[in-house]
């Protein structure tokens, strides 16, 4: 189970992974901003785009808390950044015309209700509705694959929300994440990724990454991450709640190649390969004569040694073994010896 796919692609430990640049609401609501980030993001060869859906009547209730990363109420930034269902249809056909994946969050019943009618092809659950049991059994309901993001939650809370996956019998992704915005590399905790894969093993593992730059993120596909998801904008100057720990279009194309590099280079074991053989021909020592020695001469550190290239017949390692033993033929300085140069 610990494999699935969104459209096409395949997502697990077998495959390069996957990144997903984060718009989420860094549009603030202006659908032609929107337009502009995915065609930056396809520019940087980015596989999938993900927005979020909000449906605030069904969301929250009017409040006025203020999330640590902005200034105004967590009411007003949605009211202000959520667009239409007629917005986020198009947007939808737009990416995939492009041939990209499109995901979005839904942060309420009805936000999922209006993404399953636009027939999308999984779901990414945030951190802050891990814990929402009956909004993750509703998502989990429609039989698609599941992303699923951790911050703010530990294994206790994790459990149930996994349960429920497993009994609908989705696969399903489990992202580490730290919700402090930005997060500092010491809080990353990149170890918890191994806490994740011992708990869950028939989950994919993933970073959701909210620490400055792609540092991180490189870290996390040695430990096993095959979805790397960051905030992502098409300029840092413009305004929103995210925009300041987001990567721009030279560092997703960065983070993208970068990650398939990493990826590429796991694995193996200590062997020597075969196309190392002609860097072995010049590298490699093998033994020679530093002095002129005469037929039935012994063999000693003052008439023999080792040097490079590696084209003769003794190397460097049975060097040892030629002390002592007696030259059968006259034998020139700088010459490489054979086994048949020895009494």
């Amino acid at each position: 189970m610990n494999r699935f796919e969104l459209g096409s692609r395949k997502i697990g430990a077998e495959h390069p992974p996957l990144v997903i640049a984060e718009i989420g609401i860094n549009h603030e609501g202006d659908f032609d901003k929107a337009i502009r980030m995915v065609d930056d993001a396809y520019g940087a060869g980015c596989e999938c785009v993900k927005f979020q859906c909000h449906v605030i009547e069904d969301e929250m209730i009017p409040n006025d808390v203020v999330p640590g990363n902005a200034n105004e109420s967590i009411w007003e930034i949605i009211k202000r950044c959520a667009l239409s269902e007629d917005e986020e249809v198009r947007l939808k056909a737009y990416v995939e015309s492009k041939g990209m994946i499109y995901l979005c969050t839904p942060f309420s019943r009805a936000a999922a209700i209006r993404l399953e009618k636009m027939g999308v092809c999984g779901y990414k659950i945030g951190s802050g509705e891990c814990n929402n049991y009956p909004l993750v059994k509703h998502i989990a309901a429609y039989g698609k694959p599941v992303i699923l993001s951790t911050g703010m939650n530990n294994l206790a809370s994790i459990m149930p929300a996994v349960d429920i996956l497993r009994e609908a019998g989705v696969p399903f992704a489990i992202m580490h994440c730290t919700s402090i915005y930005p997060t500092p590399y010491e809080k990353v905790r990149l170890g918890a990724l191994s806490v994740l894969a011992e708990q869950f093993p028939d989950a994919v593992l993933g970073l959701s990454d909210h620490s400055l730059g792609n540092y991180t993120c490189f870290g996390a596909v040695p430990l096993g991450a095959r979805i790397l998801e960051k905030h992502f904008t098409s300029d840092k100057s413009w305004p929103g709640p995210d925009v300041p720990i987001s990567i721009d279009p030279t560092e997703l194309k960065e983070l993208i190649h970068g990650s398939k590099v990493i990826y590429s280079a796991l694995g193996g074991t200590k062997e020597i390969l075969p196309e190392e053989q002609p860097t072995i021909d010049f590298a490699y020592a093998c033994v020679v004569s530093i002095g002129e020695i005469l037929p039935g001469e012994r063999l000693t550190m003052e008439n023999i040694w080792v040097k490079r290239p590696a084209t003769g017949q003794i190397k460097a390692v049975d060097f040892e073994n030629l002390l002592g033993k007696r030259a059968r033929r006259h034998i020139l300085k700088d010459t490489q010896l054979d086994w048949a140069d020895l009494e």
